[in-house]
């Protein structure tokens, strides 16, 4: 039997929690793991006086692949972060957000079906910023967009579509108003698209993208954008799944791919076992079919559907009116992922 040395970063906050809950629910597909457990964030800074100690880097250079959970990022001030360090450190360009209807009864859209590629590595998250003056009353940020990286994650997202059966491609930007950089990421998705007359294309300006997604969101398949854009039309495309708690993702380079849920930290919650690991769980179904061991991922997905569509043994978020349309009792993180873990084991 193949083993799979996988590189585990638990983070902070939460982190430690939903990531044990999905090494439960993996491990419970009878494939072979073994971990390679690091500290990153702010327990990391406490030993290593980093956030991101060399030795995860040279573990995942070395693993190609690993399962992370959140780690916090400080608002305005304090270090930066860590997610952004990962993908500009590793050249983990494809940041690939899906989001598919799994909440519950009670949510608004009960057919979401689509995934959003975001290129993860420049943009105005490039990290090139600066103060205008002396005084500090004025900044300034870099939007960086290059041809190369913008071809390269455009090419990503029409063979995504490809392998995964998927029809159409929308590329969004705002070549409006962003005439030269906006204007790039537009030149280079249309002369991309021509090489793949099998898939459907087609463009949105970000602001009608947002409403188009809210108004008719099951006309989207596979949505392409930079970095900023697709941040924000991920947590979108999230909410209108059922939110945070059900969204994950991964950051994938030619190389090296590293899943992690799309929500935070929520440091407030640490330690109480109460937040919803199914975000963290799918990162491990995401990286599943990675590794190419679909089967073993299909069966995670099918009984994370299971146990919320029962609302038996769910954590109080989806036990809350808008996920379910009865009363339900809440679960704690660790009794969730056993039973998601227990029907894996019967399939």
């Amino acid at each position: 039997m193949t083993t799979y040395r996988i590189t585990l970063l638990p983070g902070d906050g939460v982190g430690p929690e939903v990531t044990a809950a999905a090494v439960t629910v993996l491990e419970a597909t009878g494939i072979d793991f073994e971990w390679d457990t690091l500290e990153i964030g702010e327990s990391a800074i406490e030993k290593h006086d980093t956030p991101l100690p060399e030795a995860v880097l040279e573990s995942l250079r070395k693993n190609k692949i690993g399962l992370k959970g959140p780690v916090t990022t400080p608002i305005g001030s304090g270090f930066r972060s860590v997610n952004v360090a990962l993908r500009q450190k590793l050249d983990l360009y494809a940041c690939v957000r899906p989001a598919r209807s799994i909440a519950g009864e009670g949510t608004r859209y009960e057919n979401i079906d689509l995934v959003v590629i975001r290129e993860a590595t420049e943009g105005l998250y490039s990290g090139v910023e600066h103060w205008v003056d002396r005084n500090h009353d004025a900044a300034e940020t870099i939007n960086i967009i290059t041809r190369k990286n913008s071809e390269r994650i455009v090419r990503y997202a029409f063979e995504y579509a490809r392998r995964e059966g998927r029809k159409k491609v929308t590329g969004v930007h705002k070549a409006n108003i962003m005439k030269l950089t906006g204007g790039l990421f537009q030149e280079v998705f249309r002369n991309v698209a021509k090489n793949y007359p099998d898939i459907v294309s087609e463009e949105r300006l970000i602001d009608n993208m947002c409403m188009q997604l809210v108004k008719k969101p099951e006309e989207y398949d596979i949505i392409v954008t930079t970095n900023l854009f697709g941040d924000i039309i991920s947590d979108l495309t999230s909410g209108l799944a059922g939110g945070l708690g059900i969204a994950p993702g991964g950051n994938i380079g030619d190389e090296i791919a590293l899943f992690e849920p799309v929500h935070g930290s929520a440091p407030k919650y640490a330690g109480q076992d109460k937040v919803n690991p199914v975000a963290e769980i799918l990162s491990g179904e995401l990286m599943l079919k990675h590794l190419g061991k679909r089967e073993a991922a299909e069966k995670i997905w099918n009984a994370v559907r299971e146990v919320i569509k029962e609302k038996k043994v769910v954590t109080y978020d989806l036990a809350l009116p808008g996920y379910t349309l009865r009363p339900v009792s809440p679960s704690k993180t660790s009794e969730m992922a056993a039973e998601i873990a227990r029907k894996v084991e019967k399939m």
